[in-house]
């Protein structure tokens, strides 16, 4: 139905798109993640073209709409954009925002677009309110509002950006349950949301954005309970990662320290637990391995997760198989079964790494 090719879109500051290559079919409900600043919204308006993209293409119902000359007006009637601001007429009633497109647009006759708004307006749970003028009504009435005048033209997809993040959490759920409607009825709809609860409970794909396009597409099956992808497992387990890279045994202890504290204050983490991490890698970087590579190149990863308010160190590194189990050091391992939950130690082949060693932390 829809294809993205090799979609880029620039900012004079900033370029949200590098490269989003994707195929959309009829019925697909997607859902759009991923971190704050990584295109979700840019990719949204991309395909209306309300912002168009740099380059790249975008081929709807086998008609390039990004081809120079092309009407963007053509393609907007049938890719309907719902935005997290409502973006309604004030000076017009409700009904009359939801007729006003089809009127202006498609020539439709005021009597047949009036019975069409009613219709929404009764589909969406607002016949009562069709005479109100928006700034009557609540925050989540007025996105049912801008929800039924995307409807009125009929669109063969709707593009919902955070359809509820402007919205007090009383009133997301009768947002929630009109989109799950139009979800059961076969629209296709691409809903860009931070709800992974909500994400989970209405889509059959998931789009999860970074690095300028779309790093993983899968089920929510996979996406929410067994990501495959690296950056998808971290934001899916709200894990706040610090990365540390020891390739000399000169290098720098006190520095790492020292980041090591600056991440465990940014996450809230109990002097004491800051305590652990920092031991932890200390005795088996400094104590264990860096004493048996004769040249060490060693990854260490830090991983909090606010879910399960746990900590896991992966440490990677290269050289022949060596379990710090089986150090001569004896106080180094003592001190590192102090600071550490668990210890599991495994072969590996990737990135240049050959051993790995997994440690968990609690807070408690």
């Amino acid at each position: 139905m829809i294809e993205l090719i090799h979609l880029r879109k620039e900012f004079e500051t900033v370029t949200p798109l590098r490269d989003v290559n994707a195929v959309i079919k009829r019925g697909d409900v997607i859902s759009v993640i991923g971190p704050s600043g990584t295109g979700k919204s840019t990719l949204l308006r991309c395909m209306n073209l309300i912002d168009p993209p740099t380059d790249g293409r975008i081929i709807f119902e086998g008609e390039d709409i990004t081809a120079p000359g092309y009407d963007a007006s053509m393609a907007r009637r049938r890719i309907g954009m719902v935005f997290q601001s409502f973006n309604l007429f004030g000076h017009l009633t409700v009904v009359e925002n939801i007729m006003f497109s089809p009127v202006e647009t498609l020539g439709v006759s005021r009597q047949d677009a009036y019975d069409k708004a009613m219709q929404l307006l009764k589909q969406v749970g607002l016949a009562d309110r069709a005479l109100s003028y928006p700034d009557e009504l609540s925050g989540g009435q007025k996105q049912r509002v801008a929800i039924a005048r995307a409807l009125a033209m009929d669109p063969d997809v709707i593009l919902l950006d955070e359809p509820t993040s402007a919205l007090d959490p009383s009133l997301v759920g009768e947002v929630e349950a009109v989109i799950k409607d139009l979800a059961q009825s076969g629209k296709t709809m691409l809903i860009v949301t931070h709800d992974m609860r909500f994400s989970r409970s209405i889509c059959n794909r998931v789009f999860y954005m970074d690095e300028g396009g779309i790093y993983d597409d899968d089920v929510p099956e996979v996406i929410f309970d067994a990501p495959r992808k690296e950056k998808t497992r971290r934001f899916i387990k709200q894990l706040k990662v610090l990365e540390l890279m020891i390739e000399s045994d000169t290098y720098d202890f006190l520095g790492d320290g020292a980041e090591v504290d600056m991440y465990c204050y940014r996450n809230q983490l109990s002097p004491k637990h800051a305590y652990r991490i920092r031991s932890a890698i200390e005795e088996l970087v400094r104590q264990i391995l860096l004493p048996e590579l004769a040249d060490p190149k060693i990854s260490a990863v830090v991983e909090y997760s606010e879910k399960s308010d746990r900590t896991t160190i992966t440490v990677r590194y290269n050289g022949p198989p060596f379990d710090p189990e089986d150090t001569e050091n004896d106080l180094a391992l003592s001190m590192l079964r102090i600071a550490s939950d668990s210890i599991v130690y495994d072969r590996i082949d990737e990135d240049g790494f050959t051993n790995r060693v997994t440690m968990e932390l609690s807070q408690s």
